[in-house]
């Protein structure tokens, strides 16, 4: 016997936008300014948070007092999810780089929506296994490629060229310091290159930085290769022969 779908809840399918989008129990919509933390290193790790507006930078300070940019996220993307896991300290520093408006959601909150709506569990998974794989890309990067090409890489991302979504050219204002911290170089060798890319027509300056696609060809150049993965994202290349 075929078993009976249950009814919605309150007559109404869940819709994991809305829910990440409104306020509800342990869900709080939070503003931010520019350069506001939203959480600090070694502080206490109880909420996930969903970005709706914006951009949060995500630092990691060394013992040695060396700062690291791990991930730059912007609209649709999720930070603090650690907590989830059994995480009890946060391991790194998250601020807003714009106005943001961030969706806190209480661990517990979450924790229930997961278990009790399936969209909200498969939108959160694909969210994580991507995620993922960009850490591994990044990895690959680091490992294998001139700080050039880590530049180059970090400025497609930023203009979210590789990704599903329709790429931008125009991105927020990023220090040259910022770009420094998130390809492990320093600020002078950003300056460099940057200019070396301004002078081959790769990007421009006009108040906001402008990327173009042929700054593709810096990473593809002897870039080394995994067999239908996009160089970029480190996603399942989409190019057929």
């Amino acid at each position: 016997m075929a078993k009976i779908p249950s009814k919605p809840k309150n007559g109404r399918s869940f819709d994991p936008g809305i829910f990440l989008r409104t306020e509800g129990v342990g869900r709080a919509l939070t503003r931010y300014k520019k350069s506001q933390l939203v959480f600090s290193q070694g502080g206490a790790s109880d909420t996930a948070f969903y970005i709706i507006k914006g951009k949060v930078k995500i630092v990691v300070l060394s013992e040695q007092g060396k700062e690291a940019v791990i991930a730059i996220l912007g609209p649709g993307e999720f930070f603090g999810e650690g907590c989830l896991t059994g995480q009890v300290r946060r391991l790194s520093t998250a601020s807003a780089m714009a106005e943001c408006e961030i969706m806190k959601i209480s661990k517990s909150a979450m924790l229930t929506a997961l278990r009790e709506e399936p969209k909200l569990s498969e939108m959160f998974v694909a969210y994580v296994l991507e995620r993922t794989i960009r850490v591994e890309a990044d990895l690959i990067d680091q490992l294998f490629n001139s700080s050039e090409k880590r530049l180059a890489r970090a400025l497609l991302l930023l203009a979210n060229f590789g990704n599903d979504s329709k790429p931008k050219k125009v991105i927020a204002k990023v220090s040259q310091e910022t770009l420094a911290e998130m390809v492990g170089t320093t600020r002078s060798r950003v300056s460099h290159f940057m200019n070396k890319f301004r002078k081959m027509g790769f990007i421009d300056y006009n108040g906001h930085l402008e990327i173009h696609s042929s700054l593709l060809n810096v990473v593809l150049h002897d870039q080394p290769h995994i067999a239908g993965v996009n160089s970029v994202t480190g996603k399942p290349d989409s190019k057929t022969d």
